[in-house]
């Protein structure tokens, strides 16, 4: 991933950098990595992220 500066305006190349992994789900993987779930814990977060995805997928239509 590349972020490039111009006429050093660090400020925006972090706010570009921040909202790239934002957008790539790198701040989210983070939050769920930082403590060790159990894999029965593990399976429900998964079978509720899939019930959320379908949920909002019929809203959208």
């Amino acid at each position: 991933m590349k972020v490039i500066v111009r006429d050093n305006q660090i400020e925006k190349a972090i706010k570009d950098l921040k909202r790239k992994l934002t957008k790539e789900g790198f701040f989210s993987e983070i939050k769920e990595r930082r403590f060790y779930d159990k894999p029965s814990i593990q399976k429900k977060k998964k079978q509720a992220k899939a019930a959320k995805r379908r949920r909002k997928r019929t809203r959208q239509y």
